[in-house]
């Protein structure tokens, strides 16, 4: 972006970039990147003490799904899946078995409930035994072309009532996309406090839908990024600044049922998302090396908050209210024009909010050795037409910290509401 006379001068991270040769680090994928996540995501396995108070299971049945304003878990598996079969009838059935095998793993149970013939594959894969539930919640989504195809066909009757919400998010400016990492037609989120826990409930998920779904792409996520509770303390980010201060909160329920969750007759024709939401994901690898070679001063007015204590560098406290109108030498402003936060901050975006759940990852390296490391950013909103696509494609063009990220991977879901005793994933849509 051109300087002007507001904006720090950023002349010697452009010239150490150029000598590290670090544009478009962060694209590379494939196996080896995602057995190196799931090593790196396996050390901790317990909560961490600001949730030692959480309940070690969520039920899985409610008016919301959970895992959405749940205290937030310290690991995550995502995956996104395609359809195999082009019938109704298999989707649907494949639906009703996730429900039935996720409400028994998110209680702490295996998978199967009957006995089974010492010469048939178990229903469960078995890593979970022994291990208590670790808060594990499994959230669904719908993607776009469950509904319709690439040419725009109808694919399982349903079109007619796919959401004006949901369709796939723009390219926005500097993107560098893998399609590989983007999009599908179904998601799942395991979070948990035990990667293990985790992991297993991705995998058995994925072996029921054997035949009818296969698993598009996956993301292992470590050390969340993001706070959804007031008992909960503000996270870091692979950049080393807290992540999330001004995030919305579950005790925030007049702004929760304002930006989170749709409301009846937001989408006549789709009333059947009334009490789900929208889920944006997003895989923004960092350029660690060369930030890592930039100095204090200069992350922190790239971020616009100071790095030990996460205050705006307006001054205050982590939760002060920043002050853009505040100036320093020279009449610049203290927290600069083209900061995260000035820009991600409400009232820059009209006053809309969004409810982060993003989680750090590390995939090993790419092909010069650099980490292959970033954010997996997730967040849920009731509308991604007003409240993230204007701010994303803000940050994307003004954001001074887009010169240390690159964004790989793109999807954005309609998450159904929550299940009721008896029912299954998504019912009313196909009812």
């Amino acid at each position: 972006m051109p300087e002007t006379p507001e904006q720090p001068d950023r002349k010697g991270a452009l010239s150490r970039r150029r000598l590290l040769g670090v544009a478009g680090a962060g694209t590379a994928i494939g196996a080896a990147g995602f057995v190196g996540g799931l090593g790196a995501s396996w050390a901790a396995t317990g909560p961490t003490p600001d949730d030692a108070s959480q309940p070690q299971s969520h039920p899985f049945h409610g008016e919301h799904q959970a895992g959405i304003v749940t205290a937030a878990q310290d690991r995550l598996h995502f995956a996104a899946f395609d359809l195999t079969s082009d019938s109704r009838d298999d989707l649907v059935a494949l639906l009703k078995a996730w429900t039935a095998a996720a409400a028994r793993m998110t209680a702490g149970e295996p998978v199967g409930e009957r006995a089974q013939p010492y010469d048939a594959p178990p229903d469960d894969t078995g890593e979970a035994l022994g291990l208590t539930a670790s808060r594990l919640t499994l959230t669904f989504g719908f993607g776009p072309s469950l509904f319709r195809d690439a040419h725009g066909a109808d694919r399982f009757g349903i079109a007619d009532r796919q959401p004006k919400a949901l369709r796939r998010l723009p390219h926005f400016p500097a993107d560098n996309l893998v399609a590989a990492r983007s999009d599908g037609d179904l998601c799942i989120q395991a979070c948990a406090d035990d990667p293990q826990v985790a992991v297993h409930a991705v995998r058995n998920l994925a072996r029921i839908a054997f035949g009818t779904a296969a698993i598009r792409w996956a993301q292992l996520g470590f050390g969340r990024t993001s706070s959804t509770s007031q008992s909960q303390q503000t996270p870091r980010n692979l950049f080393g600044f807290k992540d999330g201060t001004a995030n919305l909160k579950v005790e925030d329920t007049a702004d929760i049922d304002r930006f989170v969750w749709v409301g009846d007759g937001d989408d006549p024709a789709s009333d059947w998302m009334t009490a789900g939401s929208y889920l944006v994901a997003r895989r923004i690898s960092m350029t660690i090396e060369t930030w890592d070679r930039t100095s204090l001063r200069e992350q922190e007015g790239i971020v616009g908050r100071d790095r030990q204590h996460g205050a705006p560098l307006s001054g205050g406290t982590e939760f002060t209210e920043p002050d853009f109108s505040v100036t320093g030498r020279g009449g610049k402003p203290l927290i600069p024009v083209d900061s995260h936060v000035r820009l991600a901050h409400p009232s820059h975006n009209d006053g809309v909010q969004i409810l982060r759940r993003g989680y750090n990852f590390t995939d090993g390296n790419d092909g010069l050795g650099r980490l292959d490391a970033g954010l997996f950013f997730i967040a849920y909103v009731r509308d991604p037409a007003t409240q993230y696509i204007p701010m994303q494609n803000k940050l994307s063009r003004d954001d001074a910290m887009m010169e240390y990220l690159q964004h790989t991977g793109s999807a954005l879901f309609a998450v159904p509401p929550g299940v009721p005793q008896g029912g299954y994933l998504g019912e009313a849509l196909f009812t």
